[in-house]
């Protein structure tokens, strides 16, 4: 299954990518929202996207619009980001993510989290 990641942090990133793929995942990694845009655009077979909030050139958030509105996908957009204010939170409901965590963050919730967001999808 493939799950693309963008984050504009290259280390989380990097470990992101490396628990994944330990656990059997194939993975792409997007250090922006813009090339997680033309990512998706090229890749219709991914799975999930984990995404974070602040980002250059298109946020989290208009990451999350466009996947809703432009292509009109219900894949399972996982937010993974530093901000935890409740509004933010509940805009990125509204708009569309499917599951929010605040960093830092166990490794083992977020993959359950992940697995979860993919069975959800199944249904």
């Amino acid at each position: 299954m493939k799950i693309l990641i963008c984050d504009d942090d290259i280390m989380t990133l990097k470990a992101l990518d490396h628990k994944l793929k330990l656990e059997g995942y194939e993975t792409i990694t997007a250090k922006d929202g813009k090339v997680a845009i033309d990512t998706l655009n090229s890749n219709p077979d991914i799975a999930l996207l984990l995404t974070d909030l602040h980002m250059p050139l298109v946020s989290g958030l208009e990451l999350i619009m466009h996947i809703r509105n432009i292509m009109k996908s219900n894949m399972p957009i996982v937010m993974l980001t530093r901000v935890g204010l409740e509004d933010t939170v509940f805009h990125a409901f509204e708009l569309g993510a499917d599951d929010y965590i605040t960093k830092p963050f166990s490794p083992e919730e977020l993959s359950l989290r992940i697995k979860r967001a993919l069975l959800k999808r199944k249904l």
